[in-house]
């Protein structure tokens, strides 16, 4: 038989391993700005066009490369950052490995311009799918610039795959912020599409944090600051109150590197456990520094994943650190509140001497004798109960009611309160059930309705068709609403704008870090306004469909999500029937709007069959 085992072609290798490191074009944009942080540099450029599928491009003022090492950067397995084995135990750099322009060069067409500072002039090579088509000499300036065109031009497949320009731009924002946290050292220029989203000088973590997210965060965020002998913890935690219903602004990172841990997230929740409501999430950044040689960060292909060698004692001391600047600064409430005020001492008494009770006794009385003692001093009548006198008559009754009770005659054939039953039908009453399901008599059985379920249907038909069909009715501010947004949060409201206008939602202006507005969808409510309208940015960042229809259907899905009541509400009587007659007038009452029955139905003859 044949041989069938052979080495690949190395442009086929160069596209498997371009499936580990290049997942999208946030994997390309992390792993450029990675090396121009390697590589010094102080001010950092990264242009975007089409989401990063037509363009991606990162200008720095780094170290450079010369002529040779241009070339041999784009080989497999060619690196600056380790050359033995035991390197890889102490660390200090971002990119390591070398695969990572091999990997994008076999999928794209990338053109690298670079110079040394101590050069007169540059080189310039253009790559095509692993292919080198050019390498001249030119005149640039000193550092590098990698530009990066086409991404998956020569994978159909995995161009397909690939997301919404939305959705892929939020994903390279997502990489651009832990990047540029982690370095605040650092100044960097974002420009998507030609225009200047982020410009972030050189400052402090918290002034970086702020021009990320907005001045409003400047409010709300608490120091951290702990140092032993395992680890060093520093950064900021946000304030109890402000925490959020979707997980957001969660940021980990181990020796400057965005790391994601499940177990040291856990830390951060259970120090925050008494303080925050069911389903609220905190904020935090938090930067922990340990020893190279205890934290293994060679375990997944985009290094996000580490592994501690103590984690249970970094555990116990983020936990402990958490809790100790929580109450140092005031956060955590010091008094507890389920305390019996009425049970402190008062402050007029706090000085005086207490005196032992004295106890008097009766010595004359006598429970045997007819007629009752006299009294001692101390005492008086109204304290001594006088025996009852002829208690045989208490009894004398007894036989009477007995009797009535052996006349009453219980017929099981006639189902009990079936007038009661008959009413309640006629009257269209209904009854709330564990304040979850509604209850209601129809001609064949009793109905019971998902009353969370019920309304989500009722609330997304009536947004579905705002925004597709009819006009909605706008609920008129006194005084417009002003919400605090990141800057990414508000590019996004941009281009929502037309389809919130749609349902009810009347913007008086949108700024850069805030939104004013001045109408809102009638019967929205005002209080959760930014909750929601978080919620629907969040929903949407996750998977936004390329056609306009499916947006709109998602936002409709969203909003009726967080407006719709939820289970563990009571309703009265109105607010049931309400519920009961809007459902049964929509076009699918069945289900609600993520495929979920809204009601059951239970036949007569099924609930006979139990008696």
């Amino acid at each position: 038989m044949a041989d069938i085992i052979q080495l690949l072609p190395d442009h086929v290798a160069n596209q498997i391993a371009a499936g580990e490191v290049v997942q999208r074009p946030a994997s390309v944009v992390k792993e450029l700005l990675e090396n121009a942080i390697d590589a010094k540099a102080t001010n950092i450029k990264l242009l975007i066009k089409d989401a990063g599928k037509l363009l991606i491009q990162v200008i720095d003022n780094g170290i450079g490369m010369s002529q040779t090492d241009a070339r041999f950067s784009f080989e497999r397995h060619a690196t600056s950052k380790i050359k033995t084995a035991a390197d890889l135990f102490k660390l200090n750099t971002k990119g390591f490995r070398g695969e990572a322009l091999a990997s994008i060069a076999a999928i794209a067409h990338v053109t690298l311009k670079t110079k040394q500072e101590n050069q007169e002039v540059g080189t310039e090579i253009k790559i095509e799918g692993s292919t080198i088509v050019s390498q001249t000499v030119i005149s640039t300036p000193t550092g590098t610039s990698i530009a990066v065109k086409n991404l998956f031009y020569n994978i159909p497949a995995r161009r397909k795959f690939l997301k919404s320009n939305t959705v892929e731009m939020r994903h390279i924002m997502d990489e651009f912020h832990r990047i540029t946290l982690a370095h605040p050292n650092i100044s960097f220029v974002l420009f998507n599409n030609n225009k200047e989203e982020f410009n972030l000088k050189i400052a402090n973590l918290k002034q970086r944090i702020v021009a990320l997210f907005g001045k409003k965060t400047n409010e709300i965020l608490v120091p951290i600051n702990e140092q032993t002998d395992v680890v060093t913890i520093e950064g900021f935690i946000a304030k109890p109150e402000f925490a959020k219903k979707k997980r957001g602004k969660q940021f980990f990172f181990a020796n400057n590197r965005f790391i994601k841990s499940p177990y040291l997230h856990h830390a951060v929740a259970n120090a925050f456990e008494t303080l925050l409501p069911a389903g609220f999430h905190p904020t935090y950044f938090l930067f922990l520094s340990v020893t190279p040689s205890e934290i293994d960060i060679n375990i997944h292909p985009t290094k996000t994943e580490v592994k501690f060698s103590n984690e249970k004692i970094i555990y116990q001391i983020l936990r402990s650190t958490i809790k100790h600047s929580l109450g140092q600064y005031n956060v955590a409430p010091l008094l507890d509140f389920n305390r019996d005020a009425s049970l402190d001492i008062p402050y007029g008494f706090k000085n005086k001497p207490s005196n032992s009770p004295t106890i008097e006794v009766d010595r004359s009385y006598n429970p045997f004798k007819d007629e009752i003692a006299t009294p001692s001093k101390g005492f008086s009548k109204q304290h001594l109960v006088k025996p009852t006198q002829n208690w045989e008559t208490l009894y004398n009754h007894l036989d009477k009611d007995v009797q009535k009770i052996q006349d009453i005659e219980v017929n099981l054939d006639t189902p009990l309160n079936t007038t009661l039953l008959e009413e309640d039908t006629a009257n269209g009453k209904t009854l709330q059930l564990h304040q979850k399901y509604i209850v209601s008599t129809i001609k064949s059985g009793i109905v019971y309705i998902h009353q969370q379920r019920a309304h989500e249907r009722i609330l997304y038909e009536s947004f579905l068709s705002n925004l597709t069909i009819s006009e909605a009715t706008s609920q008129q501010l006194l005084f417009p609403l002003n919400l605090h947004f990141s800057k990414s949060e508000i590019i996004q409201i941009k281009q929502l704008q037309p389809d919130l206008e749609a349902i009810g939602f009347e913007f008086e202006k949108i700024a850069t870090e805030a939104i004013f507005i001045k109408g809102l969808p009638v019967g929205f409510p005002t209080e959760k306004t930014q909750q929601i309208i978080e919620e629907l940015l969040f929903n949407l960042q996750q998977d936004l469909p390329e056609s306009s229809f499916s947006l709109l259907d998602m936002m409709a899905k969203s909003l009726s999500k967080s407006l719709a009541i939820k289970v563990g509400k009571s309703l009265n009587n109105k607010e049931q029937e309400d519920i009961l007659n809007k459902l049964f007038l929509c076009k699918e009452p069945n289900q609600s709007p993520f495929g979920k029955p809204t009601f059951i139905s239970i036949n007569i003859d099924e609930i006979n069959k139990k008696f």
